[in-house]
This record gives C-alpha cells, sequence and structure tokens, in this order.
C-alpha cells in the first residue's frame, strides 16, 4: 500500500509540481486587484479634499 501511495505521490509531483505558473498568475493577479482597491480608495477618499484645497489655493492666486 505504501509503495503505490509513494509511486503516485511521485507521478502527480512530477505531473503536476513542477508546472507553477498559474499559481505565479493568480499572485499576480491578486496584487494588481489589491492595488487597483487602494488606488480607487485614495481617490475617493481624498478627491473632495484636494479638490477643495486646489480650488482654495486657486482663489487666493487670482
Amino acid at each position: 500500500m505504501i509503495t503505490s501511495y509513494h509511486f503516485l505521490a511521485s507521478f502527480l509531483r512530477a505531473r503536476f509540481g513542477d508546472d507553477e505558473r498559474g499559481a505565479s498568475l493568480v499572485e499576480y493577479a491578486l496584487l494588481v486587484a489589491l492595488i487597483a482597491v487602494v488606488c480607487i480608495a485614495a481617490v475617493t477618499l481624498l478627491g473632495k479634499n484636494a479638490s477643495t484645497k486646489f480650488s482654495k489655493v486657486g482663489s487666493s492666486i487670482a
């Protein structure tokens, strides 16, 4: 029984263990999604404040 387990484990490792392209692609996709969420949150939270500050600076210059 153990020899068949070792055979099956080594077969599966040889067949699927060396190919990590899918895992890397998923990791990069998660990183891009996280960066996008952070950027959207920053623009949403700071957008109105930055717009108000720029308006004040612009009106004080003019």
